[in-house]
């Protein structure tokens, strides 16, 4: 390898290793991001990612404020439910300004 080839082949394995970084990076904070979108859920810790997803498009979808006012108030109950099965102790009422109603 001539001394060109060897920089240009250095200066490649930098990029990559600054675009890993950098993808590494947005990761972390694509994860970060989804957690605390999943903390806006009542109950988000007793649901898997997938029921919490399904929750999202429910929501999103409704075509009123009484009907995401029922799925809200279904889902609640059934946290409640699923609280009680396992043990745990939920709050009565999410914290205010927080999930759907609250923030989007």
């Amino acid at each position: 390898m001539n001394g060109m080839a060897k920089v240009m082949a250095i200066a490649a394995m930098g990029v990559l290793l600054t675009l890993g970084s950098a993808l590494a990076q947005n990761q972390d904070q694509s994860r970060a991001q989804q957690q605390i979108r999943d903390r806006d859920i009542y109950g988000y810790q007793m649901m898997t990612s997938q029921e919490r997803n399904e929750y999202r498009n429910r929501m999103r979808t409704a075509n009123t404020a009484e009907e995401r006012e029922r799925i809200r108030a279904e889902h609640h109950a059934q946290m409640l439910a699923r609280a009680k099965e396992r043990g745990v102790t939920l709050p009565q009422e999410p914290p205010e300004g927080v999930g759907p109603r609250g923030s989007g």
